[in-house]
Formats: C-alpha cells, sequence, structure tokens
C-alpha cells in the first residue's frame, strides 16, 4: 500500500531526529574525549613544567648553599689568619722585649765580660782552626779584647792546642746590635755568629712551641704534643 505523502514526512522528520540525536551524541563524545585529552596534556605540562621550576630552584638552592659555604669558609679563613698575624705579632713583641733586656746584659762590664768570654770559647770550639779573627761592637774592643784572654786559655785547657786570636778593628758589628762576637778563619771563608740576637733566635726557634703555649695555651686540635 502506498505512503501517503503526510507518512513520507512524518519518516523523513524522524530519520531526521535519529540522525541530529546521533549527530549530537557523536559530538558530545568527541567533545568529552576532546575535554580528556586536553586535561590529560594539560596535566602533563603542568606536571613537567612544574617538576622544571623544582629542579630549577634546587639547583638555585644548591648555588646558594655551595656560595654560603664558601664565603663562610673565606671569612673562617680570614678570621684564622688574622688571629695567626696578631699571634705572630705578639711573639715578635716578646721577642724584641727579650732583645732590649739582652742590651742590659751590656750595660754591666763584669758580667758582660764573661757572656763574651763564652761566646768566644764556644765559637773557637766550632772553629778548631789555628788563627781566627774576633770581630765586635766597636764600643766593645775593649772589654772583648779583655774576654779573649781567658777564652784563649779555655780553649787551651780543653782542647791542649793554641790558638792565635786578632781582634778585628776595621769592620765591626752594628752598635745598633745587642753584642756578641763574630769569629772568621780561613780569609773569611769560615764564619761563626755569636751575637746575643743570632742566641736569642736560635734559642725562639727551638721554644716556640712552648713560647706559644705559654702565651696562647695549648692547641685543643692538636692529639700529640711530640
Amino acid at each position: 500500500m502506498a505512503l501517503s505523502d503526510a507518512d513520507v514526512q512524518k519518516q523523513i522528520k524522524h530519520m531526521m531526529a535519529f540522525i541530529e540525536q546521533e549527530a549530537n551524541e557523536k559530538a558530545e563524545e568527541i567533545d568529552a574525549k576532546a575535554e580528556e585529552e586536553f586535561n590529560i596534556e594539560k596535566g602533563r605540562l603542568v606536571t613537567e613544567q612544574r617538576l622544571k621550576i623544582m629542579d630549577f630552584y634546587e639547583k638555585k638552592e644548591k648555588q646558594v648553599e655551595l656560595q654560603r659555604r664558601i664565603q663562610n669558609s673565606h671569612m673562617q679563613n680570614m678570621a684564622r689568619l688574622k688571629v695567626l698575624k696578631a699571634r705572630e705579632e705578639h711573639i715578635r713583641n716578646v721577642n724584641e722585649e727579650a732583645r732590649h733586656k739582652l742590651m742590659e746584659v751590656t750595660k754591666d762590664p763584669n758580667l758582660y765580660q764573661k757572656v763574651l768570654q763564652k761566646l768566644i770559647a764556644q765559637s773557637l770550639f766550632q772553629l778548631l782552626e789555628k788563627q781566627v779573627v774576633v770581630r765586635c761592637r766597636q764600643q766593645d774592643i775593649r772589654i772583648v779584647e779583655n774576654a779573649m784572654g781567658s777564652a784563649q786559655q779555655e780553649y787551651r785547657d780543653a782542647t791542649g792546642k793554641d790558638v792565635e786570636m786578632k781582634l778585628d778593628t776595621e769592620s765591626f758589628i752594628g752598635s745598633d746590635s745587642c753584642g756578641g762576637v763574630e769569629l772568621i778563619a780561613n780569609k773569611g771563608k769560615t764564619k761563626v755568629t755569636n751575637t746575643l740576637e743570632s742566641r736569642l733566635e736560635l734559642i725562639s726557634q727551638q721554644l716556640l712551641p712552648e713560647i706559644r703555649t705559654a702565651l696562647f695555651g695549648g692547641n685543643a686540635n692538636r692529639k700529640f704534643n711530640d
């Protein structure tokens, strides 16, 4: 039986509505899938950027910490150097004070002559030469001449040998020194310096650890005191 025009139109509308519904559902499905993919991609990008930012600031934090440690180390080294410099300056002052006290020895002629005798005799024992030249401060010529004979006798008694000593009256030890003597042999090739300054320097070097301990106390970081 043939359909009427009204029935045909009705079926067409029904088919169009079905197609439209199918299209709408498909569009909704596409939108939902696109939204899901967008959210996934957005989450991935956000996570990726967050990790990059975290990594960036972590590196910055490490750099800041490293700079802080370097600066602290530098400041500690500077402070340590200042302490060491102040200590060395204090030790120099102590040595200078000791030097001034040594100069007091020369003001007592009897004591100074005994000291010179021992210094000359000690130098003779070091040289063990038959002929030596004695050099002193210009102001000590007379007292050194008096000490030379006693030192010569002390050397003879100890070694059984004679030594010829000559006082240098042309070249002298500096007048601002604490005193003492220099003995020269072999035409100037051999020299023993036995001034009071040289003895002070030698003793201060030997006793430097004890001097530092006396002035500044023991080193807490030191395990052994050999």
